[in-house]
């Protein structure tokens, strides 16, 4: 697809019907007839490609793997985890297009994703940044192995927000080009690269800005403040003209023409360790547990990774210490997400009852509706 054909088929595809899909919506595209259907574990969203589409999108995928520097002679490493893993084999195919050979080899741990960058001979990493730091930080204090020796020569980093100054460590310390992919969050197809700190999409119309609340596009220069990166799969049949809610926030300054990577994540999903978590779904997960006055989600990044812990705080106090009901939030938890949350019991009770909330150590998530993170500007925003 060249650049003025990605450009017309943003005009002239007309499956879809022009709607906005947010949070909520959980099929995107017709699960009837043949073809792939990424299903993610952490919000229960089903995308479906026909076997045309999943052509076109591979062809997106692999124009912007090209854009990023992959081609003949590559060898690369698809080492997403939880939600990326399933539709890892998307982009391995876009690599493959591209040039490359390559290998997805889904989440594993960082022993084990060294033996296969050894065996494999990448010379390209395709991971999240908490894995790629992991696995910089676990080469140095664990295995006593110089990342130079790894022979990477690009680092290519999907599905999250890197914490200040992981870029520039990644790439002095595998002595790699380090670059961001903006990747459709449902169906993983890389969109876009980074370039000095802004988005490039690969094909003109497929990524652009709308505001929090409002179900429109900004065109630019933007006026500044936060607003919400969306998506528009011209590679799909069905939603050629459907306008997708990311759930990433980026901040552009007043009269940029660029879109600046994202910073933030709003709405009713929160990404952990690569993977949306929907918290709706959480909800209906414990709404039939008796006693539950309200939970919290706290989400940090204590070192490398991130980690989740919800704390409960029952009605009454005969359920503080009941193994039983303990084990039906455990129980809960498990079967909701890949993503391994903790849990703690909170010691005291409260009678009222109220919805669940999100406390965000890393500075990430806003809200979790778009109402309450609209109105924040630069300078009010907390800063990954």
């Amino acid at each position: 697809m060249t650049e003025e054909a990605g450009a017309a088929a943003v005009q002239g595809r007309h499956g879809g019907n022009g709607a906005w899909i947010g949070d909520d919506d959980t099929v995107l595209g017709s699960v009837d007839g043949t073809g792939l259907l990424l299903v993610a574990p952490g919000t229960g969203t089903v995308a479906a490609l026909g076997p045309e589409d999943r052509n076109a999108a591979v062809d997106v995928g692999a124009r912007t793997l090209a854009a990023a520097g992959v081609g003949t002679g590559d060898r690369v490493v698809v080492a997403l985890n939880n939600e990326g893993a399933q539709a890892g084999t998307l982009l391995t195919e876009a690599a493959v297009a591209a040039g490359a050979s390559a290998a997805a080899i889904g989440p594993r741990g960082r022993m084990r994703l060294h033996g296969a960058l050894e065996v494999v001979g990448a010379t390209t990493l395709v991971a999240t940044t908490t894995g790629a730091m992991d696995l910089l930080s676990r080469l140095h204090l664990e295995f006593g192995l110089d990342p130079l020796d790894l022979g990477l020569r690009r680092i290519l980093l999907a599905g999250e927000i890197a914490v200040p100054g992981a870029r520039r460590q990644l790439a002095e310390e595998f002595d790699a080009e380090v670059i961001d992919l903006l990747m459709d969050p449902r169906f993983q197809i890389p969109l876009a690269r980074g370039v000095e700190g802004t988005l490039v999409p690969t094909v003109a119309g497929t990524v652009g800005l709308a505001p929090l609340t409002e179900d429109r596009p900004v065109p630019p220069p933007y006026p500044g403040g936060a607003a919400e990166i969306t998506t528009h799969p011209v590679w799909h049949s069905e939603l050629s003209s459907t306008t997708v809610r990311t759930g990433l926030v980026a901040v552009p300054g007043p009269g940029a023409t660029a879109i600046p990577l994202p910073q933030h994540t709003v709405g009713d999903r929160v990404l952990v360790r690569g993977q949306w978590l929907s918290l709706a779904r959480l909800e209906r997960a414990l709404a039939p547990i008796d006693g539950i006055a309200h939970w919290t989600l706290h989400v940090s990044r204590p070192g490398t990774l991130d980690t989740a812990t919800l704390r409960v705080v029952f009605a009454r106090a005969s359920l503080v210490e009941n193994p039983m009901w303990r084990g039906r939030i455990e129980q809960a938890l498990a079967g909701l997400t890949p993503v391994r949350i903790d849990l703690v019991i909170e010691p005291h009770i409260d009678d009222e009852r109220r919805p669940g909330t999100v406390a965000d150590d890393r500075g990430h998530h806003l809200a979790r509706t778009r109402a309450e993170a609209e109105g924040h500007h630069h300078a009010d925003l907390p800063h990954p």
